[in-house]
């Protein structure tokens, strides 16, 4: 069966956010956990600075908010302020749990993108913006906190993450 350029963009598009968001930010978020013990888990530099478990309920509230309710048009109960509570008694595995989940009932709503939800227009928080750019939106949003969660976690632990550690990215062909 041959796809038209449409459904082969969609299903890039599901690809790529899988790639993204399941394949590297969450494995990576994991690999930090493995490397953090759970005192470091809720470490803040000061008030301004979240910690990586803050980060991680931001950022599992953050996509069920936008993909969840947003684009699977389910309810909407995040209490976003919550999310950076210092201090929170949720362990790693309580943590990784949660990621585990969101990507369970993330996969359904992205699986069954079409141009339609694409291209229709929904409200968001205070935003009004197509499915399009609610998918590019968790990507790039999972990218940034993923950034930080890395850099907290070399910071905490004084070691490489080694994401790339069996490439050599050092060829140029």
């Amino acid at each position: 069966m041959i796809m038209s350029n449409e459904t082969q963009l969609i299903s890039e598009i599901k690809k790529e956010f899988f790639r993204r968001v399941c394949e590297e930010s969450i494995s990576r978020i994991k690999k930090c956990l493995s490397m953090i013990d759970d005192s470091q888990l809720w470490y803040r530099h000061n008030d301004h600075v979240n910690s990586i478990g803050n980060l991680i309920l931001h950022l599992e509230g953050n996509a069920r908010q936008w993909i969840i309710s947003g684009l699977g048009q389910k309810p909407d109960d995040r209490k976003r302020s919550e999310e950076f509570l210092p201090d929170r008694n949720l362990s790693k595995h309580q943590l990784i749990m949660l990621l585990e989940q969101l990507e369970t009932d993330i996969k359904p709503i992205i699986n069954h993108l079409t141009e339609e939800s694409l291209t229709e227009v929904k409200k968001v928080q205070v935003f009004e913006e197509t499915g399009l750019s609610i998918v590019i939106h968790v990507i790039e949003h999972f990218s940034y906190h993923t950034g930080q969660i890395t850099l907290l976690t070399k910071q905490l632990t004084n070691k490489q993450t080694f994401y790339y550690g069996h490439l050599n990215l050092e060829i140029n062909e």
